[in-house]
């Protein structure tokens, strides 16, 4: 067992913890939404994702899903090479008291409390769905907010398909977007549809799939000398991106022409209003993602 760990079990079993709890309420993480404001209409457990011993970004985790509802972060234009992938996990979700940084899994077995409280590697492996990131390395400037979001409680279960295709596509064009025509700052929230009935999951109700995945981003303040196709792209956009190619076709058509391992995951931008319809039909509430989406008025 390595020293850290071990450390890291020394203050479950203690209850000993230097910081504010980092799970159950978003007070410590709120400058990663946009003025402060969390999406409201979805209910989960807040968390306030710290890695060494800084908060990076937020997500509103489901423990009975074992997976999370979205995440909220700060674009920042990225740097340098994809980290080296350290699967991380949530010690607060096992042990309330325990030290708020996300911890490497460690080799041999886990702690039966982190098991039962989340997803954990062996959930992933031998499936047939990638770790799919809500918040993107990609998105980050710092090596350490990139390897931040190698934990999995930032992860849904995501079919290569998209994965590897239409859905990364998405994630560079907003890159490439908001790094050439946002001027100040960015906030993101990406986040899961489930399925309306006959929820599928990982491993015998481990760890639940989504049906559809979804993302938008808000910056407020912009170049004003766009493009003719962005125009419609500030301050707000949105999209929402199949994870199942059997999925019905009412809010993300198929293009029949794409390759034969992309087609069927395929992904639709649109406006915020129509993402947060679709939000509410699927959810049965209203919800609402940015701050008087992104109006910029107090």
């Amino acid at each position: 067992m390595s020293l850290f760990y071990a450390v890291a079990l020394l203050a479950f079993t203690a209850g000993w913890c230097p910081c504010v709890a980092d799970v159950g309420d978003f007070t410590s993480c709120l400058q990663f939404f946009y003025r402060s404001w969390p999406p409201k209409g979805l209910a989960g457990t807040p968390i306030c994702q710290q890695y060494y011993n800084q908060y990076r970004f937020a997500t509103l985790y489901s423990r009975w899903r074992r997976s999370p509802w979205f995440s909220a972060y700060k674009y920042t234009v990225p740097t340098g090479k994809r980290p080296t992938t350290s699967w991380k996990f949530e010690p607060q979700l096992a042990y309330p008291g325990a030290d708020g940084n996300m911890i490497p899994f460690p080799p041999g077995p886990l702690d039966q409390n982190v098991v039962d409280s989340q997803a954990v590697e062996l959930d992933y492996i031998n499936s047939t769905y990638s770790r799919g990131h809500l918040n993107p390395s990609l998105h980050h400037q710092t090596h350490e907010d990139r390897s931040s979001t190698f934990t999995l409680t930032n992860v849904v279960p995501q079919k290569a398909g998209s994965n590897d295709g239409p859905w990364e596509l998405l994630e560079w064009a907003v890159n490439g977007t908001l790094a050439d025509y946002c001027l100040g700052e960015a906030y993101i929230v990406t986040g899961i549809i489930p399925y309306q009935k006959d929820e599928h999951w990982l491993k015998n109700h481990r760890v639940a799939v989504p049906e559809y995945m979804w993302s938008a981003y808000c910056c407020p303040n912009y170049n004003n000398s766009l493009p003719e196709e962005l125009k419609d792209a500030f301050p707000t956009y949105a999209a929402i991106g199949r994870n199942d190619r059997n999925s019905t076709e009412e809010i993300v058509p198929v293009c029949q022409t794409a390759k034969k391992q992309f087609r069927g995951y395929d992904v639709r931008q649109m406006p915020l209003a129509t993402l947060e319809m679709y939000l509410r039909d699927r959810f049965n509430t209203v919800v609402s993602v940015f701050y008087e989406q992104c109006s910029g008025s107090v």
